[in-house]
């Protein structure tokens, strides 16, 4: 009655082959027809197993490659093919016409979606427009919440799964609860951390840079006194263009100006910006003579000079939730501060209203006065 179909070299123009009609669609009008109602004997259960097994085996290769195929609409199709097969079991085994088939491949592709992604909210909101049906809501968050359930006991979802098998480091909603009983000390581990001097060596830095793959390092200066003091954070990137423009390269090993001076200024900013077609610069790439090795380099001009600093006691707990609120990559774990120099609160923050205020207030002591 409606929808588009495949005639395939059938002898006769009304008749409809239903293997070429999921195969050679466009998806679109494949997902249309397999959710249709009241179309009994529309596909065959050969034709849909067979659709299942080779769109199946072909979903699993193509997802992780370089190629445009995604896995939300593919997981639409495969669902609502076993879907709509368990349809046309029940069908035929209960001998009621009734049954709707479409009924069985929307919840088939629901199904198939959240026990793969994962997610609930968001997919129960699609299915239902796609639907417009608000009666199937019920059914929908059902097989969402089971298809979910099962899929946690076996494994994570697809997206995470992939994300470990890239090795990017995701970080979950919540930290687990081992966190709550762990401090920032423990996490730090036994290694020792790699710090650079304010005024570095260019020999010492290339060798830093070679022994490991450290994104960040901290800077550390010495007072007077001969106590170490954190002065900031300097990234491999930005180490890396200083290397390789060597327009900073200095002969004293003393700092040439305390506050930076107009180094800062011999570089643009494009320099430091990772490119966007590479993976950025090389220690390999870059060649340095032995002159050039001898030479000091002053650091002050490109660090950061307040990064984030934790006390080493601190819950792991609320150190991974700043991690994940402040999309951190870097933190510092210092000593407890032995003093403490003031207080911020809300109400230090909202400066503008607190410039009103103080308006107001002059407003109403000239008004008095006058």
């Amino acid at each position: 009655m409606y929808g588009n179909y495949v005639n395939f070299f059938c002898s006769n123009d009304k008749e409809y082959n239903d293997l070429a009609t999921i195969f050679f669609n466009t998806q679109d009008d494949a997902i249309r027809n397999l959710f249709s109602a009241k179309t009994m004997h529309e596909y065959s259960s050969q034709s849909l197993l067979t659709f299942l097994v080779m769109f199946y085996t072909l979903a699993v290769l193509t997802f992780g490659t370089a190629v445009p195929a995604g896995q939300f609409v593919p997981g639409i199709m495969i669902g609502s093919t076993y879907g709509r097969l368990v349809g046309m079991f029940v069908v035929k085994y209960y001998k009621k016409p009734n049954i709707e088939e479409g009924t069985y491949a929307l919840l088939g592709a629901a199904s198939f979606l959240g026990g793969s992604m994962r997610m609930t909210v968001s997919l129960c909101v699609i299915m239902v427009e796609i639907t417009n049906n608000l009666k199937l809501l019920p059914l929908i968050m059902l097989v969402l919440l089971m298809s979910k359930a099962v899929g946690d006991v076996f494994n994570e979802g697809l997206y995470e799964e992939q994300a470990r098998l890239r090795g990017i480091p995701l970080l979950e909603s919540r930290p687990k609860y081992e966190m709550r009983n762990m401090t920032a000390k423990e996490a730090c581990g036994s290694g020792r951390v790699i710090s650079l001097p304010r005024v570095v060596k260019v020999s010492d830095v290339v060798s830093i840079l070679q022994s490991n793959k450290h994104n960040g390092f901290p800077v550390i200066d010495h007072t007077r006194s001969g106590e170490s003091l954190v002065i900031g954070l300097v990234l491999r990137s930005h180490l890396l263009v200083i290397l390789q423009s060597k327009v900073d390269f200095q002969h004293s090993p003393l700092p040439s100006d305390p506050r930076g001076g107009d180094r800062s200024i011999r570089h643009d900013s494009h320099e430091f910006a990772k490119p966007v077609s590479s993976k950025g610069r090389s220690i390999d790439d870059i060649h340095l003579s032995s002159d050039d090795l001898e030479m000091y380099i002053d650091l002050a001009p490109f660090l950061n000079p307040s990064p984030y600093i934790v006390p080493e006691d601190m819950s792991l707990a609320k150190v991974y939730n700043l991690f994940r609120q402040l999309g951190l990559r870097h933190l510092f774990v210092v000593p407890r501060p032995s003093r403490v120099l003031g207080l911020i609160t809300r109400k230090d923050l909202l400066i503008e209203d607190t410039e009103n205020v103080n308006t107001l207030e002059l407003q109403s002591t000239s008004k008095s006065a006058s």
